[in-house]
């Protein structure tokens, strides 16, 4: 057989191995859509037909998903924000269970970190959820006079490549409702500052900013 079209097979079989391993969905999504294509054309060239039916199945289904997601990413329909009490149990059991991502991305965030005022004000906590499943939540501390300081931005790792905190900052008025005029966050690394932007940050100094929209 051909060594070139050889290479082809196992490229196809091993994107479609190596996307079960990615815990990200759209990540997921992309790498077993190449895979199968791959693998539809490979068993189409060398006559394989049962194989490349399959393939091609799972194709249409991934393009199906990725157009869904994509589409869904944005929808108000489909992320919701629930503003919540810091002692909530339930955001406890979220934050808990993803503990050691939550420190990975905010090093100094504690939930039961002091929020009263001797602490530089209440906290406020939101929940974005995706149907029944929470998805991320935000942590902002009241610093008074309008002024809110991002704590804590953090989304399931599966999540992780859409941004659901646009429905916090952009897309719902829990921030205006609990008196925010003015947000700050201080990034933890690079890695955040994309992030910021689109979800409309700019930088000043050492913390980014951005205005909160009345309701």
């Amino acid at each position: 057989m051909n060594v070139i079209l050889e290479v082809i097979g196992w490229t196809g079989s091993l994107l479609i191995v190596w996307s079960l391993m990615q815990a990200r969905v759209l990540k997921f999504r992309w790498m077993n859509l190449a895979g199968a294509f791959i693998a539809t054309v490979y068993n189409a060239v060398i006559g394989i037909w049962p194989f490349a039916f399959m393939n091609l199945a799972i194709t249409v289904i991934d393009i199906y998903w990725l157009r869904r997601l994509y589409r869904e990413s944005h929808d108000e329909a489909i992320y919701q924000v629930l503003a919540v009490d810091a002692d909530n149990a339930f955001l406890h059991r979220v934050l808990e269970e993803h503990a050691q991502d939550v420190q990975e991305h905010a090093p100094n965030f504690a939930i039961d970190g002091d929020t009263g005022t001797d602490a530089g004000g209440t906290r406020h906590t939101f929940l974005v959820v995706r149907g029944d499943e929470a998805v991320g939540v935000v942590v902002v501390r009241d610093l008074g006079d309008g002024v809110g300081l991002v704590e804590l931005d953090w989304v399931k790792e599966r999540f992780r490549d859409f941004t659901p905190g646009e429905f916090v900052y952009r897309k719902s008025q829990v921030l205006s409702d609990a008196g925010f005029q003015h947000l700050e966050v201080v990034p933890h690394d690079a890695t955040d500052l994309d992030y910021l932007r689109r979800v409309g940050f700019h930088q000043n100094g050492s913390r980014w900013v951005r205005e909160v929209a009345a309701a």
